[in-house]
């Protein structure tokens, strides 16, 4: 130990051990439990016991390290009062201390066992004339500061009581500056500012940001709030519907249905606005009667939704060596047929997207129209389905049906495509010249939306 004694009362420009702190900095008229478990630690609470009780201190600049030097903590701590101590069965020690005054270390004694220093009291000077201003401002902060109290439910109110009694500045400043959620570093910056003004100024700064935060934090949860109520109540009034449907005997299945089709819906891979629709339609099908007509017509319209192949396709081959092989496998002749359908498929070879593939084949019957069609399918690798218009006079066959209508169908090109389950078949419309008009309207007039490159990208069932 140094030769050094330590005094009995506090002095300024005094010896005395030091206790470095970590994630946590002790203020003047604080009182915190401390557990310390560190030897060099224990040995200098040991000396501050068996002398007068003071001790200092101190934060260490990074909390992660186990035995710091004197490089490693700050400079200025508190010159604190052991109240109590008390070894516990880990061999740990509980300490209750109390903050008296602020410190600046002079320099650090050489101890091998525990740190010690020459410590240098601070003193903040207050003149006459900043007295009313100090009371304004601590006024000022105070009302701030229940504010924050309120906004902030880790700090119990109890606290607002014990600031009404406290009339001086600097027991004020440091009493809220130790009841704010401040990181380390800001904590320590507030310790060692020693002029009373500037503390409780830089105070005002912080709580006002920290009331800013608070806000933030009480409007986002509101909202969440409102948000979690109006989930709860539509989950109770459906929860009430079903039931008083199941009490009334009309609920079977839906509910298992619904859940069904929310899911189809999240899979199929829709367009956006298809998605938009189907979940609109669902939302009306949950609150609907499951034996209800309207019902029947909602249920028959999202599954031919889901049921339409979005993003399914089939993987097209682009071997013209391979189509020409099966196109003279299949068919004797037509070499102008067969050189023309090359040289599309080699176009389309080079085009990624072409616009408007479409191939108009013309013949009397027999010639091998619709089979050439099937070839170029097996060719392309291509599912290949076949639409017959022969005796067509509905437009509604190729458009759909309007939804008002009890069993109302989408048309046969939707229909098709929904079952041959992918997104880009070989689609042969067979018989296009023998469609018939009447009072229902002209089907011929609707094909041309079907065919013409610009406008059938937009066409809607």
């Amino acid at each position: 130990m140094s030769e050094e004694q330590i005094p009995d009362q506090l002095t300024d420009d005094a010896v005395m051990p030091v206790l470095p702190l970590r994630d946590v900095v002790v203020y003047p008229h604080m009182v915190i439990p401390l557990f310390v478990g560190r030897e060099k630690s224990i040995k200098a609470l040991d000396v501050a016991m068996s002398s007068n009780k003071q001790i200092l201190l101190v934060a260490q600049k990074n909390a992660e390290v186990d035995e710091p030097d004197t490089e490693q903590v700050h400079t200025i701590g508190t010159v604190s009062t052991i109240l109590q101590l008390l070894k516990l069965p880990d061999g740990t020690i509980k300490v209750l201390v109390e903050g008296v005054d602020r410190a600046r270390v002079v320099h650090y004694l050489e101890e091998e066992d525990f740190l010690r220093a020459r410590v240098s009291l601070l003193e903040s000077d207050t003149s006459a004339e900043d007295e009313r201003e100090l009371e304004v401002m601590a006024r000022s902060v105070t009302n701030l500061f229940e504010q924050y109290v309120k906004l902030n439910k880790k700090i119990p109110p109890e606290v607002l009581t014990s600031l009404a009694g406290i009339d001086d500045p600097t027991h004020l400043a440091d009493t809220i500056a130790a009841h704010m959620s401040l990181k380390l570093d800001e904590k320590q910056y507030v310790l060692e500012i020693g002029d009373v003004r500037k503390r409780l100024e830089h105070l005002v700064k912080l709580i006002e940001g920290e009331l800013d935060v608070l806000q933030i934090e009480k409007r986002l949860r509101g909202r969440v709030k409102q948000q979690m109520e109006k989930s709860q109540r539509e989950y109770y009034l459906n929860e009430q519907m079903k039931a008083i449907q199941k009490e009334l005997g009309e609920l079977e299945e839906a509910p298992n249905e619904v859940d069904e089709l929310a899911d189809k819906i999240e899979k199929v891979g829709m367009s956006k606005e298809a998605k938009k629709k189907a979940t609109t339609e669902l939302n009306k099908l949950k609150m609907m009667s499951p034996m209800s007509a309207e019902a029947t017509v909602v249920r028959n319209y999202i599954d031919w939704l889901v049921g339409v192949p979005w993003k399914k396709k089939s993987k097209v081959r682009k071997d013209l060596a391979a189509a020409e092989r099966i196109l003279e496998e299949d068919h004797y002749g037509l070499h102008k047929v067969k050189e023309r359908i090359i040289e599309y498929l080699a176009v389309q070879q080079r085009v990624r997207k072409p616009k408007g593939p479409i191939l108009c084949l013309v013949g009397p019957p027999g010639v091998g129209k619709t089979s050439i069609g099937k070839s170029i399918a097996r060719a392309t690798c291509r599912k290949f389905t076949r639409m017959s218009l022969g005796g067509v006079h509905d437009e509604a066959e190729i458009r759909g049906h309007r939804r008002t209508y009890i069993g109302s169908l989408p048309g046969k090109i939707v229909q098709n495509l929904s079952k041959v389950g992918v997104r880009n078949p070989l689609f042969l419309l067979d018989e296009i010249d023998k469609m018939a008009m009447d009072f229902r309207g002209d089907p011929a007039s609707a094909m041309l939306e079907v065919l013409d490159p610009e406008q059938n990208p937009a066409c809607n069932d």
